[in-house]
């Protein structure tokens, strides 16, 4: 047992997905995978959304104003103390869930942009690895050109010409990116922290 003043929030968390299909499991898992390493909040795999709060942590909740609510990555992100009580997930008995796979699939996307810029980062990243594939091989076609002949003219050089453009226009969206995610961010308003307790 957990007394009200040690803990702010109880939740259940699931520790097995048995009963779902195996489809959306897999996704499941992946998405968890992926914000555990991209989100700038801890989304815990299995935590369900109905919880118990102290009204410091409802305030809290409720203090972020934004529109596009995740609530995965909103209760995590306002930080104090949460009890997870653990159960073991068993197949529906009656009834049918009401979350497709593709309301699921454009759930987490809404988890992703909400919570972290790191696609836009990628994007970057991504540009400038095409980019310097693009400008190596333009150095080979040409030495190759000057050394040995080239018996498919102009196939190669029109292919790295591509890449080298798709780069320079992948890198910068990707910096435009950065700014955009930025005006998100401002958008949304939340708070730079949260005070749980003032003496």
């Amino acid at each position: 047992m957990v007394s009200s003043g040690e803990v702010d929030c109880a939740g259940t968390r699931r520790v097995t997905r048995r009963g779902e299909p195996p489809v959306r499991s897999i996704f499941a898992r992946c998405f968890y995978s992926l914000m555990k390493r991209i989100a700038d909040v801890e989304v815990t795999d299995g935590a369900r959304d109905f919880r118990l709060m102290n009204r410091k942590y409802l305030e809290a909740v409720l203090s972020l104003s934004e529109r596009s609510r995740f609530s995965k990555g909103i209760y995590p992100w306002v930080g104090f103390k949460v009890k997870w009580f653990e159960y073991t997930n068993i197949e529906r008995k009656a009834g049918r869930t009401k979350w497709s796979f593709g309301k699921l699939l454009f759930y987490s996307l809404d988890g992703i942009i909400a919570f972290s810029s790191k696609p836009l980062i990628i994007a970057s990243y991504m540009g400038i690895i095409l980019f310097l594939v693009s400008v190596i091989s333009l150095v080979f076609i040409i030495v190759r050109r000057l050394v040995w002949g080239d018996p498919v003219d102009g196939w190669a050089s029109t292919v790295s010409i591509i890449i080298f453009c798709s780069g320079i226009q992948l890198f910068g969206i990707g910096i435009l990116g950065q700014y955009i995610a930025r005006i998100h961010t401002e958008v949304k308003q939340r708070p730079h922290y949260i005070i749980k307790e003032a003496r």
